[in-house]
């Protein structure tokens, strides 16, 4: 409880903020990551999805979906074509970098310690959803992915499991996953007039596709407050025989209902 209080004190808040990305930046130095964009699609294709650039959320302004299209755009652009060589690891914040009034990013929504708020760069998060969403339809093993402690907005809309999304705030708080395998694997991503589109693709066929399911979802009412929860499980399957070759708990989530259920 006192921590809480204490991280909501605008003065301590920064001052944590600070630490939280100072350390990472040291641990930084220990990694291998993938910063290779290349210029040609690889030959193979494991996932494509899409999502709506513009929904209706609550009451916000409509305005900020269009900010979030602007600061998408100059993000993705870090991002299309990078190779996830083997042994390397894609950091989302590794790639993109500080979201900055200079580098051309606007004031877009941003969910941040339990509330709605808007902040430079906002928006972002929906291209981590998507990156997240295709690399759980791969081999490779996600090593960091956070979600947001509380649920906004209902599910107008929602096409994936509540949950499946992944949360980013710079630095410290990452979309990461490494590629264990011998194979390289390349995401593509890109904007149409209504949707963020992207595409994970590899240099040599994959033998097994992946399967994503919701499971055990409820809500929860405790002292006065609602709760979401559910598990997403992926199931990896035999492209040749059809048979489940293994599955396993991939995501857990509890969080704090925010509207009238």
């Amino acid at each position: 409880m006192i921590k809480t209080i204490l991280i909501r004190i605008p003065f301590i808040y920064k001052i944590r903020v600070s630490q939280l990305r100072t350390k990472r930046r040291f641990n930084n130095v220990f990694v291998k990551f993938a910063r290779h964009q290349s210029s040609a699609d690889l030959p193979y294709s494991l996932k494509r999805h899409q999502s709506l650039l513009r929904r209706k959320l609550g009451t916000s302004d409509p305005q900020l979906q269009e900010n979030k299209v602007t600061n998408l755009s100059i993000a993705l652009k870090k991002i299309n074509k990078i190779e996830i060589n083997p042994g390397e690891t894609f950091s989302f914040w590794d790639l993109v970098g500080k979201p900055t009034m200079r580098k051309g990013y606007i004031e877009g929504m941003q969910l941040s310690q339990g509330e709605v708020k808007t902040g430079v760069g906002g928006g972002l998060c929906q291209l981590a959803n998507l990156l997240f969403w295709l690399a759980i339809h791969t081999p490779m093993k996600i090593t960091e992915r956070h979600h947001h402690s509380f649920d906004p907005f209902p599910d107008e809309q929602r096409v994936l499991p509540f949950g499946s999304g992944a949360s980013v705030f710079f630095n410290y708080v990452d979309l990461r996953f490494h590629n264990p395998t011998s194979q390289k694997f390349q995401l593509n991503v890109w904007l149409t007039d209504t949707h963020l589109k992207g595409s994970i693709l590899s240099d040599h066929e994959w033998p097994y596709s992946y399967h994503i399911e919701e499971r055990n979802h409820q809500f929860h009412c405790s002292k006065n407050k609602n709760y979401r929860e559910n598990e997403i499980w992926r199931k990896e399957v035999d492209k040749r025989t059809g048979l489940t070759r293994n599955a396993e708990l991939i995501v857990h989530n509890f969080s704090e209902v925010k509207y009238s259920i």
